[in-house]
């Protein structure tokens, strides 16, 4: 009994031996040379699965423990620092073409990769061959591999796919901004959401100060978007958003939701000028999210008038479409006075106000009174 006994022992063993084995068996049978382990990302909804489901491949406790601390220890260097808020909507995320997996099976390191997705939207998969990603989630390509491993190689096999670079669903946000470039979609995003990652708009301190006005433009149009107060379609492909509305007001229509190689263009602030020596502090000023500036607003804002200004030689040069310029006469006594209009200055108008000396140069036309303004000092250029 004891020698019987024995024997069924011995038969047990290889035939559990057989059966764990199988998998590895069958890996190699196909001519397959299996690879060491790559890095590899395994997400907290992965680990929680891999503690529940079983693998046909066993590993002994100390190779458990080791590749889960190699698994822990290169998780970090997988990822390029991604935003907390790529990382929040990474779940709805369709990949694409340039963007970077990582893919791993649980118990089989060497089925572990790292893949660049191509053009074509496939990745070249180990024993799988070309496998087609494009507009799948990485849980949607997860459930796929499964699928795939488990009609041929492994019993119940248990994938985790991660998207360690989202590279395929750009964003270009550019203008008045302070970090313009390109951006990628991690989710759903909406407009103010696209420029607080580009930090937001533009100002003085930067150089680029932000106008009232943001472009969106959109290869495939708008033909689906309901319009709304605050926004005008320039052209089919192109959507003009008041700027200023968008931000203080509660008009949410305004906040539209960005799509895959959207062009965000935020316009800069216009400028106008004050010069000549009949004024403090001649330069630029910008007009910022104001929607016009009067000519006594400027005079202020370049601190005044000096003492020697010939006030009523005050003249508007304005620039045509065309490049030539005219200018409007103002005597800027009356307006102080109130007995005349205070009038509105456009963007890049030149507000000159004459000293007593300068104002000569307006017997011989606005052609000259230019030649005399381009000596002068202009600063706070954009």
């Amino acid at each position: 009994m004891r020698h019987q006994a024995i024997v069924c022992f011995g038969f047990f063993v290889v035939l559990n031996l057989g059966v764990g084995g199988i998998s590895v068996g069958r890996l190699r049978a196909q001519g397959q040379t299996l690879q060491p382990a790559a890095p590899q990302v395994s997400s907290e909804k992965g680990n929680q699965e891999d503690s529940s489901r079983p693998s046909s491949v066993q590993t002994t406790p100390d190779q458990s423990r080791a590749a889960g601390s190699s698994l822990s220890g290169q998780a970090v260097n997988a990822l390029p620092a991604p935003t907390a808020m790529a990382l929040e909507s990474s779940a709805d995320y369709r990949i694409g073409p340039e963007d970077v997996l990582n893919i791993s099976v649980f118990n089989v390191p060497e089925l572990a990769q790292t893949v660049r997705v191509a053009n074509d939207g496939t990745i070249p998969v180990l024993l799988l061959g070309p496998v087609q990603t494009a507009g799948l989630t990485a849980e949607q390509l997860q459930q796929k591999l499964q699928r795939l491993y488990g009609k041929t190689y492994l019993q119940h096999p248990v994938v985790s796919v991660y998207v360690s670079q989202f590279n395929a669903q750009p964003v270009s946000v550019i203008g008045a901004v302070a970090r313009p470039g390109m951006y990628q979609l991690t989710g759903k995003r909406t407009l103010i959401e696209m420029l607080s990652l580009a930090g937001g708009l533009g100002s003085r301190a930067t150089s680029v100060a932000a106008g009232r006005t943001v472009f969106i433009t959109r290869k495939s149009g708008f033909a689906n978007l309901p319009m709304a107060d605050g926004m005008k379609l320039v052209a089919p492909d192109e959507l003009q958003i008041d700027l200023h509305r968008l931000l203080y007001s509660s008009e949410s229509q305004l906040n539209i939701p960005i799509k895959p190689k959207d062009i965000i263009s935020v316009s800069r602030a216009a400028v106008v000028y004050v010069t000549g020596r009949g004024v403090m502090k001649p330069g630029g000023f910008v007009l910022g999210d104001r929607s016009d500036l009067t000519v006594l607003q400027a005079i202020a804002m370049a601190e005044g008038l000096s003492s020697n200004a010939a006030a009523k030689y005050t003249r508007i040069i304005h620039t045509r479409r065309d490049g030539s310029h005219t200018y409007i006469p103002v005597n800027l006594n009356k307006v102080i006075r109130g007995k005349a209009a205070d009038p509105v200055l456009e963007a890049n108008d030149i507000l000159w106000v004459p000293s007593s000396r300068e104002k000569a140069a307006l017997k011989q036309g606005a052609e000259a009174a230019i030649g005399t303004i381009s000596g002068l000092l202009i600063y706070g250029r954009l």
